[in-house]
């Protein structure tokens, strides 16, 4: 694109990252007639031609995608301490750790896909609605800020985004895991039936259901209009979709923004911060530097959106600092950097399965099955705030060994080996003011840019929640009669969960959050902000689909205050 004049620097609206919510946001903005550039720092991701490894076979790896070489971890520090699994087939799709240091007061797990897509290609793909059993938590027990929203204020936006994204579930009425606009869901295993009904039966409040998933089941016109298809249970997501099956960036938000013609993607572009106009009391633009060149090169628009990623988005707006704003962009309150939250996990139980021999199953499912919040709800109150839910999965093993050679060995490696189930809570952390992040001005990156130091844990809140996330899950494997139950709690880090929101929250007023009830920037009304820094609270389901969700909403309010004349 021509930089030399201001002119073709200059654009409707500037969206900031391209990931899920990022996505949205220059989806709706270019449909609805605004020209959009798009920034991303990494490399560009082309939809198909660049998913490198998506037809491979394990043997064409040269280390069968059973793990990268011992000399490539060394790139992975933060990676490899987490366990977090990457391979030779998805290695791509994360940064290396090495190359964007950042500092660490209390460990903080920062796993992050920068290029253009960024982890819109690399998600767990869970898509689950908040309820006002979420967005009045805080109130009702004097936690951390009110949401300034409720469910009614986006539960049409829900709709709207579930119905171009493609979400396959079951909708099962409960009040506190809200129904959605779904495609058939994946069919449960005879495993899963069976531990459904030992639920029903002997537990008040326990259901298991089919997950709800951004998998496309069956494609809608719009959907194949995009070039979108089924999903092929393969399971190799984590290599980008060639099907478009999953929802990603590249397959369903850009292609639908690229056929507007508004939309102008740039990658390899480091923004450092928002540019803040003091006299007209708005940003005019943000600056950026060139990641390859290391070039400043500055951008100016009517309307900007960060969608950088929750941290790095946080980022942004304290490293915009001007005479009405000297501890960052809309800071009044100094609440930004604080309220960081993720979800703790690693807890559950497993246990092998008798009694199913004559069953299988078809494919590789995507994911395996969802049990919903059940403690502190209705009646059941415990010595700790909030819950958690689980996900889980069944499946029959290989029944080969290691020992063997020749037929025999063959034979028996094309039979199935006993069932098994496991199931691992998804637990949420209370707002703490002292679970933060802020800029080190002395210790910079290499384009200068300074370090983010983390300060994180979970406390004691978390850890009496944890007790029940692994007993609940042995006692429900138990009940069903199954063997061998084993219990495991590996929390490691702060962060691991990939689900990192908080640090520039919603609220009533500018005196204690970043953002007002439509994500603007108290001070700066023409800045958004709808990716996870934005959340008060994390709930215990996967916040995807509420990212998604408010970058609509937020768009469409853009879209009516610029008509206005009032951005």
């Amino acid at each position: 694109m021509p930089l030399d004049t201001k002119e073709n620097r200059t654009f409707d609206a500037i969206v900031v990252g391209s990931g899920v919510s990022g996505g949205w946001s220059a989806k709706e903005l270019a449909e609805k007639g605004l020209k959009v550039l798009m920034l991303d720092r990494g490399r560009n991701i082309e939809h198909i031609k660049d998913y490198k490894t998506a037809m491979m076979n394990p043997w064409d790896f040269e280390h069968h995608n059973l793990n990268i070489p011992k000399k490539e971890w060394e790139n992975y520090p933060i990676h490899k301490r987490t366990g977090f699994t990457i391979s030779e087939a998805s290695k791509d799709m994360f940064v290396k750790d090495v190359e964007y240091p950042y500092l660490e007061e209390k460990r903080f797990d920062w796993i992050r896909s920068w290029q253009v897509g960024g982890k819109s290609i690399t998600w767990g793909r869970v898509a689950l609605r908040f309820s006002d059993l979420d967005f009045e938590a805080n109130i009702k027990e004097g936690v951390g800020a009110d949401w300034p929203i409720r469910y009614k204020d986006i539960a049409p936006w829900y709709d709207y985004v579930e119905r171009f994204a493609g979400i396959s579930g079951s909708k099962d009425n409960l009040p506190h895991l809200p129904d959605g606009i779904y495609q058939k869901p994946f069919e449960l295993t005879c495993v899963e039936h069976h531990l459904g009904s030992v639920l029903r039966n002997k537990f008040e409040n326990r259901y298991l259901l089919p997950p709800r998933q951004a998998h496309i089941t069956e494609p809608t016109e719009e959907q194949l209009a995009l070039g979108r298809a089924k999903c092929q249970a393969r399971d190799m997501c984590w290599r980008g979709c060639p099907f478009g099956a999953y929802f990603s960036t590249q397959a369903a938000t850009l292609p639908a923004a690229m056929k507007t013609g508004n939309l102008t993607v740039r990658p390899f572009s480091i923004v450092s911060e928002v540019i803040y106009d003091e006299k007209k009391g708005k940003a005019t633009g943000v600056r950026v530097i060139d990641y390859n060149t290391k070039e400043v090169t500055e951008f100016y628009a009517k309307v900007i959106f960060l969608n950088a990623s929750a941290m790095a988005s946080t980022f942004i707006l304290m490293n915009s600092k001007s005479g009405r704003f000297p501890n960052g962009l809309g800071n009044d309150s100094g609440v930004l950097g604080h309220y960081l939250m993720d979800h703790h996990f690693s807890a559950g139980a497993y246990a092998t399965v008798e009694g199913f021999d004559d069953k299988y199953y078809y494919g590789r499912r995507p994911n395996g099955f969802y049990v919903p919040r059940f403690r502190n709800t209705g009646n059941d109150k415990r010595d700790y705030l909030r819950s958690f839910g689980y996900e889980g999965g069944s499946g029959r093993a290989s029944n080969m060994s290691n020992e063997g050679f020749g037929a025999d060995f063959k034979d028996k490696a094309t039979q199935p080996g006993p069932w098994n189930i496991s199931l691992g809570a998804f637990a949420e952390t209370l707002p703490y003011h002292d679970n933060k992040m802020w800029l080190d001005d002395k210790q910079t990156d290499s384009w200068g840019l300074p370090l983010i130091t983390f300060s994180a844990e979970i406390k004691e809140n978390e850890k009496k929640m944890r007790k029940d996330m692994v007993n609940d899950a042995a006692e429900m494997l138990e009940a069903a009669g199954y063997k061998d139950v084993g219990t495991f709690d590996n929390f490691k880090g702060f962060g691991r969960c990939i689900h990192e929101m908080g640090t520039a929250r919603m609220g009533h007023t500018p005196k204690d959050s970043i953002l007002n009830k439509h994500n603007q920037v108290w001070g700066a009304e023409n800045v958004f902000v709808t990716d996870g820094a934005c959340m008060v609270s994390n709930s215990c389901v996967n916040p995807s689909l509420t990212y998604m969700a408010l970058s609509a909403r937020a768009a469409d309010f853009a879209i009516s205050e610029l008509k206005k004349g009032n951005l």
